[in-house]
């Protein structure tokens, strides 16, 4: 029978999960970031930014243990290339909502950047062009033009 610590270190170790946590920090820097700026609590730093960051990890987490007790493994249904690019010998119901989550970071950490006055437009602009159909995620055009004025 595995101890404890034998059941948990897959979880710690696991690279994508790492990267989810990553994703997560970054964000809220720049959320920390934005909200000093603009003098006010955002969705990254308020309650339902927490909220959710924390669903995301304790999310993760818990695909980690099913993919454990099930041996789930998409690998068979994925090209080479795909998993060469990711470093991944396997891919469970984990990694899957992992990319996921770490995409979702990925377009708050843009926006966030961009909110607080990087000069990210050129990348945004491309982002928000491409994602505006499918997210709302993405700021008003009243923030945009703010940012675009200072």
């Amino acid at each position: 029978m595995e101890t404890f610590y034998e059941s948990i270190m897959p979880i710690v170790d696991n690279t994508m999960i790492s990267l989810v946590i990553f994703a997560i920090v970054f964000d809220t820097i720049f959320g920390v970031g934005r909200a000093i700026k603009e003098r006010k609590i955002n969705s990254c730093i308020g309650i339902d930014g927490a909220l959710r960051k924390f669903g995301m990890v304790v999310a993760v987490t818990g695909f980690a243990l099913l993919d454990k007790m099930v041996n789930f493994n998409l690998v068979p249904f994925l090209p080479k290339e795909a998993l060469a690019f990711f470093g991944l010998d396997r891919v469970g119901t984990c990694e899957f909502f992992c990319v996921l989550f770490i995409c979702y970071e990925a377009v708050s950490i843009l926006k966030n950047m961009y909110l607080c006055g990087l000069p990210v437009y050129g990348i945004w602009k491309h982002v928000r062009d491409f994602l505006g159909n499918y997210t709302d995620e993405l700021p008003d055009d009243e923030e945009v033009e703010t940012v675009r004025k200072e």
